[in-house]
């Protein structure tokens, strides 16, 4: 989980998410519907990887 307020991190290798960046996100599916606050949402719940360790861990 994320902590309120810090950018999100690869789960990896800790690199900071930056704008417009591609990532990978490993999350539940969530069972409510309507959410309004979707970078929230996935800060909150979700795990961040980045394209390049999403790659590594692909080969």
């Amino acid at each position: 989980m994320t902590v309120f307020n810090e950018e999100p991190k690869c789960s990896i290798c800790k690199k900071e998410i930056e704008g417009n960046e591609v990532v990978f996100i490993k999350m539940r599916y969530p069972k409510r519907k309507g959410f309004t606050e979707v970078k929230a949402y996935l800060k909150n719940e979700g795990q961040f990887i980045c394209e390049a360790c999403f790659e590594k861990d692909k080969s």
